[in-house]
């Protein structure tokens, strides 16, 4: 048996995450359907870690195990032709002696992407969360900063959760933001639409909890709309308390 790594990217809307469940369809689910049938025998695909239903990968790495003839770069190809339209590899490889997906795995980021406007767009809202109104920006890149290093984020977990330890390590919380002028129809004259300002929030760490990411970018956003203290997020940190932090935004 040799071992393969894949890089996989999905959107999630119709997933309950990627592990598998007894009562929902996951990503996992569908990744070792195919590959029992290119494979011919029951092959678990182990993912780097976990993700929340409804979120979306752009390079999720995964491995597995198998016997095959398929050259290592061929077996995306060989995934893609079995995965619906809403998974693919992106590329396969064999995997170097002792590598696992999840140990071997040194740093993850989450991205979480919002935009800021008067008016809702639909053909955005399927990968970010509409905002109304603008945005502090200096506030938002301000308190992010808060989150890097080593932390207690039970307050930024769901309650009930299994994981052995809330301490996670956050190496660095971006802010990268663009403005976007009104369309063509908003110059002519005709219109006075407004612009909109997209903003993604990029957390990279050692690992998170179940929400941890959705419950960062709520609070941020609602310090930067005046509704949380930087006091009461210090206070998060040491205490755990979730009353004092922000609300876990949509996965989408």
């Amino acid at each position: 048996m040799k071992r393969y790594a894949l890089l996989v990217a999905y959107d999630g809307t119709a997933y309950g995450g990627w592990q598998i469940q007894k009562n929902n369809v996951t990503v996992q689910q569908k990744m070792q359907e195919a590959a029992e049938e290119i494979f011919g025998a029951p092959t678990t695909v182990t993912a780097s870690g976990r993700t929340d239903s409804g979120v979306h990968a752009s390079g999720q790495v995964c491995h597995f195990d198998a016997e095959t003839s398929i050259p290592p770069e061929r077996i995306a190809e060989a995934f893609n032709a079995l995965l619906p339209q809403d998974i693919s590899v992106l590329a396969s490889a064999q995997a170097p002696a002792g590598f696992d997906s999840n140990r071997s795995a040194k740093r993850k980021t989450y991205c979480y992407k919002m935009y800021f406007s008067s008016r809702r767009n639909p053909l955005l809202d399927r990968y970010s969360l509409w905002v109304r109104g603008r945005a502090d920006l200096q506030k938002l890149q301000y308190i992010c900063r808060f989150f890097e290093g080593e932390h207690d984020f039970k307050a930024y977990s769901k309650s009930g959760s299994t994981a052995k330890t809330t301490v996670r390590t956050i190496y660095s919380v971006e802010v990268a933001s663009r403005e976007v002028p009104p369309g063509d129809g908003g110059n002519s004259g005709i219109f006075s639409a407004d612009g909109r300002i997209e903003v993604n929030i990029f957390v990279t760490g050692n690992g998170f909890l179940y929400n941890m990411v959705r419950t960062i970018a709520g609070t941020v956003l609602g310090y930067s709309q005046g509704f949380i203290t930087e006091e009461q997020i210090a206070l998060s940190l040491k205490t755990g308390d979730r009353s004092l932090v922000g609300k876990t935004l949509p996965p989408n």
